[in-house]
Parts: structure tokens; sequence; C-alpha cells
């Protein structure tokens, strides 16, 4: 049976959704997510933000940034970066508010694994069926989110190509580590 994946950065923004992208693309059975209390955009400085609900359509997003300025927005990719999104799916979501079952998630920053963890550490245990959360910290900007996309895909295709995966999940994290020379943080919680 094929894998259930989701991936979780901030804001269901950048870092997800460009995985979220190349995943599915892939044939991987992928969600995306954010963590946040809320969605953050770049805006006209880094003090001014652009702050939306995470039930913000994507497509109300893209028309309020060109009604702002279509020109900053276009410049600095936030524009191609929600175009995007809005064909991949309707508005960003948060982790915490699905219920759905995942065999992996991942995450994007350590603070957004601790944020995972504990929230599935904190729901009532139900089926006892075993989720594995692994990081890999992405940087977030559109050239990094491409590079994680890559990383978390074909680490994602190496867990479904074993038969054991709970089994085997140490070894292929402990590889793929040395590959990317990039640390890999890991833990189990239970649904």
């Amino acid at each position: 049976m094929p894998l259930k994946f989701a991936v979780v950065c901030s804001s269901n923004q950048n870092r997800s959704m460009e995985a979220h992208n190349f995943m599915s693309k892939r044939g991987l059975i992928i969600k995306s997510f954010g963590s946040g209390a809320q969605v953050k955009l770049p805006g006209p400085s880094l003090d001014k933000p652009n702050i939306y609900t995470f039930d913000t359509p994507y497509e109300h997003m893209y028309k309020d940034l060109i009604a702002k300025d279509q020109n900053l927005y276009t410049q600095n990719g936030v524009l191609h970066m929600l175009d995007r999104n809005r064909r991949i799916k309707e508005k960003p979501e948060r982790f915490q508010d699905c219920r759905d079952r995942f065999d992996i998630v991942f995450t994007v920053e350590e603070r957004i694994f601790d944020q995972v963890l504990e929230d599935l550490d904190s729901r009532e245990k139900k089926t006892n069926e075993l989720v594995h959360i692994i990081n890999i910290d992405v940087a977030d900007n559109p050239e990094d989110a491409t590079l994680g996309a890559f990383m978390l895909c074909d680490l994602g295709q190496r867990m479904e190509a074993v038969d054991d995966l709970d089994n085997e999940i140490d070894e292929i994290l402990t590889e793929y580590e040395s590959k990317i020379k990039r640390p890999i943080l890991h833990a189990v919680s239970f649904y």
C-alpha cells in the first residue's frame, strides 16, 4: 500500500507547497500544511508582513496583493508562488486542524518539528497507528524550497521502496543524512 505523506512549513505557502507540487507530480500521496497561528507573506518591509487567516483562499491573497502593489509582489516572487499554490489547492491548511492519518510527516525546520510532535502527542490515541515525523531544515526562500522539495521527494521515494519501513527507517535516514550532509531529526507518535 502506498505511503501517505504530509509536509509542514509555517504558513503552507513556500516550502510545503513546493514539496507538495514536486512530490505529487512524482506520484506520491501528499498533503501540505502550515503550523503557524496565521499565514504571513512578505510585505513592503520586514516589519509589515501581509497577514491572513488559514481559511483565506490563495486566490483572494493573489488578488489582494495585486491590488496593493502588483509590481512589488511580482518582483519578489510572491505572486508567482501564490499562482502555483492556487493551482494545487484552494487555501492553506493548518496541520493542527487536520485529522487525516499519515505514515510520514515531513517538517522543514526544528521549531515546526516540535509543534507537529507536540500536537500529535496531545491528541487522543484511537488506533495506535505509528506515524514518523522527520525534519530536514530548509531555508524559507524559493531556491532552497526547490532543493528541499527534491530532497523530501527523494527520501519519500526511498521509503516507499522498502518492504518494512518501520524496521528499515533508521538505516534509510542514516544513509540519507550522509548523502545530503544535513542533520535529520526523527521521532514517532501514534494516532
